[in-house]
This record gives C-alpha cells, structure tokens and sequence, in this order.
C-alpha cells in the first residue's frame, strides 16, 4: 500500500484493486482503518462513497484498478483508476439499480472523472468541516 507525502498537508495512499468483486470487502476494510480518525457520521459517508466509486469500478471498468484517498486536515478525495474508456454516467430516475453517483454527488461537494487514454479515473470531494 504506496502512501505518498506530497506536501506538508497532503497524504496520499494508494491500493491496487484485482478484478474480483470479493475485493470490496478488502477495499472497504482498508479504507475503515486509514479513515478511524474521523467522526463516525463522516467516516460513514466517506466510506460509502469509496464503496460506489470503487463498486462501480469493478463491476463496469476493466483492469488494472487502483483506489486512492487522498487526504489533508479537513478534506478528502476519492479516486478510483480502471481502463474501460467508457464514462461513468448516473442513471435515470426511473431505473431500478444504479443510483450510486447520485448518492455520491450527495455525500460530496463536487465528483467528475478525468478522461485518458488508458481509462478513466472517477473522483469525489468530501469537505470534512460541513456538516452532515
């Protein structure tokens, strides 16, 4: 698990995701312990947002994957890295499944995704002074 101090703030820490939904179980463990130091209610929300980003990933991107938070004193970002060049795109109202971006946007100031040539990183802000 590659962490990386960018600056004096930033904290950076990666891991690599297999292609196997069993993985989440991994991913959301991970995530619980680099996130304790949170308010409960805040560390929730974060989790469920690494939980979609990285959901999605493996069930509609293609390998390799890679999960990212990075962190400073009241943020967090989520980054989700696959290969598939389609874009992530919340459904309509009226599906039955696939409203985890909608939840996403809701838990978040802003998300988007970075287009590449090799994939797509799909991403979420949490500002950690708003309250819930």
């Amino acid at each position: 698990m590659p962490t990386e101090q960018l600056d004096d703030s930033l904290r950076v820490i990666a891991l690599e995701v297999a292609d196997d939904l069993a993985e989440l179980a991994r991913v959301r463990a991970w995530a619980d312990r680099l996130l304790q130091d949170l308010p409960e209610d805040q560390r929730v929300d974060a989790l469920m947002v690494v939980d979609e980003l990285a959901s999605n990933a493996l069930r509609h991107g293609s390998p390799p994957r890679q999960v990212r938070l990075l962190r400073r004193p009241n943020w967090l970002s989520v980054e989700v890295d696959d290969t598939c060049i389609d874009p992530a795109c919340p459904q309509p109202p009226s599906a039955e499944g696939g409203h985890g971006l909608k939840l996403v946007a809701g838990m978040s100031v802003s998300w988007g995704q970075s287009q590449r040539p090799t994939g797509k990183t799909v991403w979420a802000e949490i500002d950690l002074t708003r309250p819930r």
